[in-house]
């Protein structure tokens, strides 16, 4: 401290660390002699990516393969159980192809009254509205705590 007084928290002796051996270089990424990709890289979309792909498949009636880019396991599976809960659904699963790219296949198949399309873009909205629900309920309840002076812990 600037006035002279001992800090009861630090240790008697300060024992220097080695040095890392990870090298970081302009871009701030570390450089272990791997070609590993920016982190970005896996949510950010490139200029000529799209989001959402659909293909029709043509082997099955009612069908369509979603490709979604720069998206997991989290979003591929709240789709999927949305989905199944519809009554028009017949079919819904992924699979994501490499588990170190950032992309899911998404195959809905319908019973004919909507499309896939119309399914998938129906889930979407329904889990946006569920997931600001949520949002607002949790941003209420912890107003509310914050309020009657509980902790975050609720004791």
């Amino acid at each position: 401290m600037s006035t002279g007084e001992e800090n009861p928290n630090w240790p008697d002796k300060f024992v220097p660390t080695a040095p890392s051996k990870k090298l970081y270089g302009v871009t701030g990424k570390v450089d272990d002699g791997v070609d590993t990709p920016e982190r970005f890289e896996s949510f950010l979309l490139g200029p000529d990516e799209k989001k959402v792909e659909e293909k029709i498949d043509t082997r099955m009636p009612n069908t369509s393969y979603f490709n979604f880019n720069k998206e997991d396991h989290t979003l591929a599976n709240l789709l999927r159980a949305k989905l199944l809960s519809s009554n028009h659904i017949l079919f819904a699963a992924y699979r994501v192809p490499h588990p170190l790219f950032p992309t899911f296949e998404l195959r809905v198949q319908t019973d004919g009254e909507i499309t896939p399309k119309q399914a998938v873009i129906a889930c979407c909205r329904d889990l946006v509205g569920e997931l600001a629900h949520l949002d607002r309920e949790f941003k209420r309840e912890y107003e509310l705590r914050k309020m009657v002076g509980q902790d975050q812990n609720g004791v």
